[in-house]
């Protein structure tokens, strides 16, 4: 089972967000979740290692088959990369 850090908010919606603790586009993410005050769950990939890896990118794939950073799962929906007109729409859901 994936083990994702919960940041709760006080719109809550099915978020979650694969995401690089190094990616610039992941932290400004991360950065708009936070400020509209959204519940989220996220998971560095990076920082994982062996089967916990393989296991969060095959829960990832379920989303984004290309494995690009962030992705951003809001329900069935699926944001590749920050986009906040999409993400916005998505949420609105």
């Amino acid at each position: 089972m994936v083990n994702y850090t919960h940041i709760d908010g006080s719109i809550k919606k099915d978020v979650k967000l694969f995401a690089l603790s190094t990616c610039g586009w992941c932290k400004r993410t991360r950065k708009y979740l936070d400020e509209a005050d959204i519940a989220y769950s996220f998971i560095y990939v990076d920082e994982l290692h062996g089967d916990d890896r393989k296991e969060a990118l095959e829960e990832m794939k379920k989303y984004d088959k290309t494995e690009s950073f962030p992705t951003i799962a809001v329900g069935d929906k699926c944001i590749i990369g920050f986009d906040k007109k999409k993400l916005d729409n998505a949420l609105k859901d």
